[in-house]
């Protein structure tokens, strides 16, 4: 077991930081939304086709691609009439830079 802090004075905040990194964890917080960030990696894709990959009603689909486009995971361009949704892989970057800036203290 390792021994417990002493202080807290090795520790570097970054506020802005914590509540960027809340916020991408806040929008991956569903299982759903993982699986589609999972397709999205492997190419752009039709909410449409989304829908059937998932297995869920289309307005779920929706809001959960609503969620990751919001925090900035997930770029959706209009091709009327349907949506192509790719990942934004620096997004992806930056939240796995956050993550591991966790472990540094």
């Amino acid at each position: 077991m390792p021994e417990c802090l002493q202080s807290f004075k090795q520790f570097h905040f970054n506020e802005a930081e914590e509540r960027e990194l809340a916020a991408y964890a806040k929008a991956i917080g569903h299982p759903a939304r993982v699986r589609l960030i999972r397709i999205l990696a492997g190419g752009g894709c039709l909410g449409s086709d989304l829908v059937g990959q998932i297995g869920l009603a289309q307005s779920t689909v929706s809001e959960h691609l609503r969620v990751l486009k919001e925090a900035g995971l997930v770029h959706a361009e209009v091709q009327h009439p349907r949506t192509c949704f790719s990942l934004k892989p620096e997004a992806l970057d930056r939240l796995q830079a956050l993550l591991v800036s966790m472990r540094a203290g």
